[in-house]
């Protein structure tokens, strides 16, 4: 049976919050009730119990959702899964299986030391398998194998049907065909609680990779330097970075008011690292922004480039590391801390425009607001190649298959008083990225889903977004799946049990 843990008990002060500590915004916003489920047994009991108490649920496994769906439930009964891990379910016979409650890490460990293999899910340790795989779930391996949710087979599901009755649901292909679709990217919190993933087969990692960074000099980062980095990072995705052999290849071009770094992870399609050419090709890119590297050599364990030129803007050699995959990702998993947060997204099917790029560089050298900036940055992540496989679009509820880059707005602070601050200069910096003659004048102020970008991703939810009427299209596109996915509601959840405030909306 749950443990049921109410405000009089004195661990419901340190479980209320996730990791974003902007929630709940007041303790009157807060739940009355918190439920720690250890398998699926609890799940439905607690469910059905909520319920007839006419309560609204919501669910937790790792905490880390950036929107108030679910610490703010004021009144409500917040089901936490965060210790329904596969060490306590039984197993299913010929496939793998995935517990909500497992920490990413701890996916990446036991299907490793188990079975060899892996899932392209995301670089940090402590994110919950639970929401992280039903919104698409990408990481360092995608660009090789695709979403999380492309592998996916079949997950359990607990839903109230019409009767108000919990009950449990085993959909795949075959049984509740269209559950099953919803499930694979549509986001958490909408149908019902997922308990477990399976996987009838998974990709086998890399035996190693290569990883490293490039750092760049604010202080001699001139706009025109900054529009050349920028505009080399999105040409190489938009041209040599879709052809199959730089798939192994994963990028991210950091940027914040004091740093500006290009970090990578390496290895060829066949999962060693003996061949370096796509590697050296990618940095010798960046020739003009810092210098190239020699034509890079493997001596043991080490890698071997030159140091840039210190007359541009990054002196210092490439740091390159070369490291077992296990060892790579697991050391790679940062974000356990908690703290404020507020975060917005974009897909992006096209390079930049050097206009777009000199807006970026002017929002990220603004002055006068240290407070409010520190710790606000951009990260534009590579995209693509296995995941842009257009027949996956009509299989899962991820739409975004076009895309080449997909770019992370992030903020973190501590003290609340920053709020208003941090939240405004992101609100600023977005509306006018996406206000210039790259968008149609009716989507100013967001990466409409048209040639250019392609929406928003829903596991970086952006309540901002519903000053917009449409807001749907911006993270299901303009196709038929968002009414698809308002037909499965309906029919899974037809008294709008699971809702937060960008949940799928009821026909009607």
């Amino acid at each position: 049976m749950s443990v049921r843990i109410d405000a009089q008990d004195p661990r419901y002060s340190s479980l209320l919050k996730g990791h974003n500590l902007r929630w709940p915004a007041s303790p009157s916003d807060a739940v009355r009730l918190i439920e720690i489920c250890e398998n699926t047994s609890d799940v439905v009991s607690a469910l059905q119990r909520t319920v007839d108490a006419g309560l609204r649920p919501t669910v937790r496994s790792g905490g880390h959702c950036y929107e108030d769906f679910v610490a703010n439930n004021p009144d409500g009964v917040l089901l936490d899964l965060s210790l329904l891990t596969s060490s306590h379910m039984p197993g299913d016979p010929g496939r793998y299986r995935i517990s909500t409650g497992e920490q990413l890490g701890d996916a990446y460990l036991n299907l490793f030391k188990r079975h060899g293999v892996t899932i392209p899910a995301g670089s940090c340790y402590t994110v919950g398998a639970g929401g992280h795989i039903t919104g698409g779930g990408y990481g360092l391996l995608s660009r090789l194998h695709g979403l999380t949710v492309d592998w996916l087979s079949a997950v359990d599901i607990v839903t109230i049907d019409v009767n108000g009755k919990a009950q449990l649901v085993r959909a795949s292909k075959t049984e509740h065909a269209d559950l099953f679709r919803a499930c694979r990217g549509a986001g958490g919190g909408n149908f019902g609680v997922i308990t477990a993933y399976y996987f009838d087969r998974l990709p086998v990692p890399p035996q190693e990779v290569i990883s490293g960074g490039i750092s760049f000099d604010w202080a001699r980062m001139t706009e025109a330097r900054f529009v050349d980095l920028v505009l080399k990072f999105g040409d190489y995705w938009a041209t040599r970075g879709t052809q199959q052999d730089t798939w192994g290849l994963f990028s991210i071009l950091n940027m914040s008011h004091d740093f500006i770094n290009l970090s990578f992870q390496f290895c060829n399609p066949d999962g060693s690292c003996r061949d370096l050419s796509v590697l050296d090709e990618f940095l010798d890119r960046f020739e003009g922004c810092n210098g190239s590297p020699e034509h890079l050599a493997i001596q043991g364990d080490k890698v071997i480039s030159r140091k840039p030129s210190a007359s541009e803007a990054c002196p210092g050699p490439h740091g390159l590391t070369r490291r077992g995959w296990l060892e790579a990702t697991i050391e790679e998993g940062g974000g356990s801390g908690r703290e404020r947060a507020k975060y917005k997204s974009t897909y992006m099917k096209q390079n930049f425009t050097a206009a777009e790029a000199k807006r970026i560089y002017k929002h990220m050298t603004r002055t006068g607001e240290r407070a409010e900036l520190k710790h606000s940055i951009l990260a534009i992540d590579s995209f693509g190649g296995a995941i842009n496989r257009p027949a996956m679009a009509a299989e899962t509820s991820c739409f975004q298959r076009s895309s080449i880059m997909k770019l992370q707005f992030m903020s973190f602070w501590e003290d609340p008083a920053e709020d208003n601050g941090r939240l405004s200069w992101m609100r600023d910096f977005y509306t006018d990225l996406y206000s210039g003659e790259e968008v149609p004048a009716r989507y100013a102020g967001t990466p409409y889903p048209g040639q250019r970008y392609e929406g928003c991703y829903i596991n970086y939810p952006d309540s901002d977004m519903l000053a917009y009427s449409f807001w749907p299209q911006l993270y299901y596109g303009e196709g038929d799946l968002y009414p698809f996915l308002q037909d499965v509601k309906q029919r899974y959840d037809p008294h709008n049990v699971f809702h937060h405030a960008m949940s799928i909306r009821p026909k009607g």
